[in-house]
């Protein structure tokens, strides 16, 4: 191993025993000390916005000289408004019930023992994530109010950004008393950190990686270390003959274009063929007239010659830009089986009037969120009421769907006795 290798193995390790200890003690504070950390938080965001605006404009400009697409540069930016909005969701979280320590469920034994099953913290949480600096703030609040030490590691182009917010972060752990390494930061570019925390059982129980699908493969491949998977959002919206197509062209251009960088964008189009002679041509219009490239089938190909033609990799592809894939299928049958083909199980939706479709395709597209007449774009935790989110986990295990406070918590059985042994 040379020199700069035993450096970051050495730093990384460091960070973990600093991390392990303050888990420690947060595990114990009070609601009142952890929701006055994230108020203070919130206080320090706003009062030093122009040095996070300045540490982000450090980030913008290496990324346009690193040519970013522009539905990167959208994830990296920030102004007033996504600052405040941070600002906002740390009060939200604050406002939050505490989980720790709540009672789950309890019972008593005939012999007379107790039983209660209680929420405590997961302990010591590495996420790794790229571009969006304001998840350093969404996951940093949530593994606070869920009594978790955190260790983030932001992607290389936002680590003026990402720095600047972690700063507020620790501010607001010291004006409440608590141990400010609750929350650290990878201080280094390096990718060989990555390669280190992935191995760190000894100090990180859990592991949320965020970005994009090379990340996310190589965390899946080198980690030791348990995962909440947040895999690509390949969304889609489907379209069926029962739809009124005034609201479909609301939702599928909010669902495509609103912010087109988030997982929760719809990537592929599917219209019932049904209704192909009223829905089509104007669903398809409205995405083109608003900059969006339309990649389709046949049919889609016919309604306008802007539209170009899909490849099969386009069924497969999360674009995070002003593009989509469209086809068209026959009914709700084809569309559940395509999406359970094709999608990432992340977020799909169904637009139509008929409650009997909109049961089967809730029921039977298996991903982590569905949603029926409403847009795929409210695949965020805060949309939830939940404060925020540390990610979309597309697994099945611990946590599905929006990860927020109850998530980030594990359970203990407390088992209360009066002198009770077992018989032999």
């Amino acid at each position: 191993m040379d020199a700069s290798s035993s450096d970051i193995k050495a730093l990384m390790e460091g960070i973990g025993q600093k991390a392990r200890n303050a888990a420690m003690r947060l595990a114990l504070a009070s609601r009142a000390d952890k929701d006055k950390a994230l108020q203070a938080a919130a206080h320090r965001l706003r009062e030093r916005m122009p040095a996070i605006l300045g540490a982000n404009a450090l980030d913008m400009a290496a990324a346009r000289s690193k040519g970013l697409t522009p539905a990167l540069l959208d994830r990296l930016k920030l102004d007033e408004s996504r600052i405040e909005a941070m600002a906002k969701g740390l009060e939200d979280v604050a406002n939050l019930a505490d989980p720790i320590g709540q009672t789950m469920a309890e019972w008593k034994r005939p012999n007379g023992l107790a039983i209660q099953r209680v929420r405590v913290p997961l302990g010591v949480i590495g996420i790794i994530y790229e571009s969006r600096p304001n998840v350093t703030a969404d996951a940093g609040g949530l593994c606070l109010k869920s009594g978790n030490a955190a260790i983030l590691r932001g992607g290389s182009e936002s680590i003026n950004s990402s720095g600047a917010i972690m700063d507020c972060l620790q501010a607001g752990l010291k004006e409440a008393g608590l141990p400010p390494d609750s929350l650290q930061m990878v201080p280094v570019t390096d990718r060989a950190a990555v390669g280190v925390m992935l191995t760190m059982t000894e100090y990180i129980d859990v592991i949320v990686p965020r970005g994009g699908k090379s990340l996310i493969e190589r965390v899946i491949a080198e980690s030791r270390i348990p995962l909440f998977q947040h895999l690509e959002g390949l969304c889609h919206t489907y379209v069926d003959g029962a739809a009124d197509l005034e609201m479909a062209r609301r939702i599928v251009l909010n669902a495509k274009m609103r912010r087109t960088g988030i997982c929760g964008a719809t990537e592929t189009l599917l219209i019932d063929r049904a209704c192909a002679a009223t829905h089509l041509a104007p669903l398809i219009r409205d995405l083109l007239d608003a900059g969006c490239e339309v990649r389709g089938d046949d049919s889609v190909q016919a309604t306008d010659p802007r539209v170009v033609p899909a490849t099969d990799e386009d069924w497969n592809t999360e674009y995070l830009d002003a593009i989509i894939s469209a086809r068209l299928v026959d009914g709700v049958d084809e569309a559940i089986a395509f999406i359970n083909r094709f999608g990432s199980q992340h977020t799909d939706s169904i637009v139509t009037g008929d409650p009997v479709r909109a049961e089967k395709f809730l029921n039977e597209v298996n991903s982590a969120i569905v949603l029926h007449n409403a847009s795929t774009q409210f695949a965020d935790g805060s949309e939830f009421g939940m404060g925020a989110e540390i990610g979309i986990a597309t697994g099945k295990l611990h946590a599905r769907g929006p990860v927020g406070v109850e998530e980030l918590t594990t359970y203990k059985y407390r088992v209360l006795g009066s002198g009770q042994v077992r018989p032999g």
